[in-house]
């Protein structure tokens, strides 16, 4: 299989290409994650994952042959407000006390850029997660084992905040930070196999 340049450092979407035994290269895009007002918050992350892939494009040489790269952009949304990830531990509480006995969106944005066409395809996958009721000795708890750090929304699904999760509907790698089907589908129609 060709190896493919991912744009992102995040440890779990490294470890679902291994999964799918991809090679891959980590090139971090240099990018601004603000966005303007009038953009639609549903369109988001479709845009910062493009915006990733051009990114390291742009930053590689020209002379380079560039046959994949891969970006991702995770957020989540409730009642018409972005939840990134918590600048510190109150923000991070406030977001799970948000987050208690309700439910959210969490959309997770690819972007492929492929070699032989010049171009870049988009896919989202949307997943509705509900949390249970917590107390503020569980989200205390959870504050403290540390986890809420570079995550979106202040939790990680496929660790400890797990025991909090009461239902999800939709794609859990999705809010992990990379849809396995949508990623599956779209290297399949581009013509890169996986069934090697």
């Amino acid at each position: 299989m060709e190896p493919i340049i991912l744009a992102s450092s995040s440890p779990r979407r490294q470890d679902i290409l291994k999964l799918l035994h991809i090679p891959y290269q980590v090139i971090m895009p240099n990018i601004d994650e603000t966005f303007s007002a009038g953009v639609d918050i549903d369109d988001v992350p479709e845009l910062l994952a493009r915006e990733k892939v051009l990114a390291v494009l742009h930053a590689l040489p020209a002379d380079r042959e560039i046959p994949w790269i891969l970006a991702a952009d995770t957020l989540i949304i409730f009642d018409g407000t972005i939840y990134g990830k918590p600048r510190d531990q109150e923000e991070a509480a406030r977001f799970l006390k948000t987050f208690s006995g309700k439910t959210h969106m969490v959309k997770t944005a690819i972007a492929l850029y492929n070699g032989r066409t010049h171009a870049v395809s988009v896919r989202a996958s949307v997943t509705k997660v509900t949390f249970k009721q917590l107390n503020d000795e569980e989200i205390n708890w959870y504050i403290e084992t540390g986890e809420w750090h570079g995550a979106a929304g202040a939790y990680r699904i496929q660790s400890l905040a797990s025991c909090f999760i009461e239902k999800i509907h939709g794609s859990t790698s999705g809010v992990e930070g990379l849809p396995i089907s949508e990623l599956y589908d779209m290297l399949k129609e581009q013509g890169y196999s996986i069934l090697e």
